[in-house]
């Protein structure tokens, strides 16, 4: 037993009565990094499947040639340590960029293939963003005037742009940049109305791909999902996770992320192994038989928290994953098997122990640390932080000094989420303790959304409140205080915040109001608006009428989305997104409509109809094709 060990577990044993644990020494902490790792197998089987898109495939030796070539592309115009914003989709393109990005040293900064023009525009004044790589026809309006270079990337796959440039702008001279020793950075809400950058080291990375190939066997001949959103950082776990065991990456159909039922389908035809998915996605699979003909061994799951477990007949290992940016993806998990004895309880899953490298801490207000089967604040320590946000003000009061009960922690983040650390060790999600409210697994700033809604001059003020529906889940309702004179309408004010804030943080519902209600020292009353809108989408969907003149599955159509949006003013002739339907809403819209009327819909059918009325007609024309 290694003396690191030994200290370990005495340490624990010292704590046994505390909300104190630590994760497993970490197995290969002074071994090679994550672009070692890959090029390690580049070298060892250069002719394996790194990536497999439908019919498309890139070898290693092709994906690392690939690579090169965009990294001697950009080797003049980039250096280390600089900041590279990736508007790309799930791809080779992306993977192939990922590498080269790692290989120039640059800080790889995900913001997703189509994030909006203004939210951009803010990221790139606030952070010292040296070019945008992505389709020409995206980038923002203010990239159109630079420099635009075009990379050798591949136009095929599902996802894949035909064209990919890096256009360069200059660098605001106040702009925050990412420290030296950063291999990614990622955004998250922030409380100002504008995102904050999350930097991480490669060390944080590749104790985390360390921990994720032990727990699920990811090795060669294994087939990595490539399916969470470009913009979270989960993405990395995958990318980097198949890239660093020799497994091939199979990216996934944008279709397949919205539509339980296809991501099943997907997951049969190409035959993955392994795969990452947001809770919202997963739990619905959970409530249907489960496809026994599957090749996938494990399924990591988090972003938002688990209401129940995996049955009896689920074949896969499920693995509930917490953990925020600030502290690598993933912190603690919970695996869950078909032989557990628990696994007929009706209760939700802890959210486990931590993971190799990290430690985890209950804490009262003031840093204290609490008795196990205490609520307080949940801390994280360890190899898995990150270096901390772009802002230094900022990580000096989130990233604080470890209680003196952890003498061998140097620094914890305080993540503001409220939990209890069981005898046993396990630790229970039991919400946040501010104002962050999780959306589809997106954590959201209410304050971000509300400067959204306020950058429109026809809006004096906007507060945002997030009430939950009878299964826990939370949507955002926006309440609309207009500048004297202005009539803006709902469905004009959620196209504009669309060009701000990320798909999850756009409610579904906007209410103008004439006046906010005010609690005894005159601010907001937001638990009086809270209740309002838990409580006006019920009252409301019971006096609104559904047309005289609509057909049965038109009447079916409006009253769900009605009740899936909390928005009963919502008419026929509206469009499902800009009435405020998400990705994430269409799927559960989904599964509604095929189990009243046993049509099932793609995703991709719902989402591109001009109205309401269109999907009714597509669900008829499907029935009577006999589908």
């Amino acid at each position: 037993m290694t003396e690191q060990l030994m200290d370990r577990q005495e340490a624990d044993h010292a704590n046994a009565a505390l909300s104190v644990l630590h994760g497993a020494p970490l197995p290969r902490a002074a071994e090679a990094g994550v672009l070692s790792r890959y090029e390690e197998w580049v070298r060892r089987s250069p002719g394996a499947p790194a990536v497999i898109d439908g019919e498309c495939r890139w070898t290693y030796a092709q994906l690392d040639e690939a690579a090169e070539a965009v990294a001697k592309t950009l080797a003049d115009r980039v250096r280390p340590g600089d900041l590279v914003g990736v508007c790309l989709d799930r791809s080779a393109a992306l993977v192939i960029t990922a590498v080269a990005l790692a290989r120039i040293g640059a800080v790889y900064l995900p913001l997703g293939p189509r994030p909006g023009e203004r939210r951009i525009a803010a990221v790139t004044e606030d952070i010292g963003v040296v070019c945008l790589i992505g389709d020409p026809e995206v980038l923002v309006k203010r990239q159109e005037a630079v420099e635009h270079v075009e990379l050798p990337l591949s136009g095929e796959g599902a996802n894949a742009a035909s064209s990919v440039v890096a256009a360069f702008g200059p660098v605001a001279p106040d702009a925050r940049t990412a420290p030296p020793e950063a291999l990614y950075a990622v955004l998250t809400s922030g409380s100002t109305g504008r995102p904050k950058a999350v930097a991480v080291a490669e060390p944080a990375l590749a104790a985390l791909l360390d921990w994720y190939r032990a727990v699920t066997g990811l090795a060669p001949g294994d087939r990595q999902s490539l399916l969470i959103g470009v913009a979270f950082d989960p993405h990395l776990l995958e990318l980097w996770g198949g890239l660093t065991s020799g497994a091939a990456l199979i990216p996934a159909p944008d279709d397949v992320r919205w539509d339980p039922a296809a991501l099943t389908d997907w997951w049969r035809d190409a035959e993955v192994t392994v795969a990452v998915s947001a809770t919202p996605m997963i739990e619905p699979l959970l409530d249907r038989p489960w496809p026994q003909d599957l090749k996938l061994r494990h399924l990591m799951v988090g972003g938002d928290r688990m209401r129940r477990r995996p049955g009896p007949d689920v074949t896969a290992t499920v693995h509930n994953a917490y953990g925020p940016a600030e502290a690598t993806v993933v912190t603690t998990a919970h695996a869950m098997r078909a032989d557990d004895a628990d696994v007929h309880v009706d209760a939700a899953p802890p959210i486990g122990t931590p993971i190799a490298g990290a430690t985890v801490a209950v804490t009262d207000a003031d840093g204290t640390v609490l008795a196990r089967g205490e609520d307080g604040e949940l801390r994280i320590g360890g190899t898995c932080l990150a270096l901390g946000y772009l802002d230094p003000e900022l990580t000096a009061r989130r990233f604080t000094a470890a209680p003196p009960e952890l003498p061998g922690v140097d620094r914890m983040y305080r993540t503001g989420d409220r939990v209890r650390m069981l005898d046993d060790g396990r630790l229970v999600f039991l919400g946040r303790l501010d104002d962050q409210v999780k959306i589809s697994g997106v954590r959201i700033e209410p304050a971000e959304v509300e400067a959204a809604f306020e950058h429109d001059p026809a809006v004096r003020s906007a507060v945002i409140t997030a009430p939950r529906d009878a299964e826990g889940r939370a949507r955002l309702v926006a309440y609309v205080l207009p500048t004297p004179g202005a009539t803006p309408a709902a469905d004009e004010l959620l196209a504009g915040v669309r060009a701000w804030l990320p798909e999850q943080a756009v409610p579904s519902t906007v209410r103008v109001v004439d006046a906010f209600p005010l609690d005894s020292n005159g601010k907001v009353d937001r638990p009086a608006l809270l209740k309002h809108a838990e409580e006006a989408p019920a009252v409301a969907a019971t006096e609104a009428t559904l047309p005289d003149d609509a057909t049965a599955d038109e009447r079916l159509v409006l009253a769900s989305v009605r009740d899936l949006l909390g928005r009963p003013e919502t008419t026929l002739e509206e469009n499902f997104t800009d009435a405020g339907g998400t990705s994430l809403l269409a799927a559960r819209l989904l599964e509604v409509l095929e189990r009243e009327t046993q049509v099932r819909l793609r995703a991709p059918e719902l989402l591109r109809q001009p109205d309401l009325r269109a999907i009714a007609a597509v669900i008829d024309k499907r029935r009577r094709a006999g589908s």
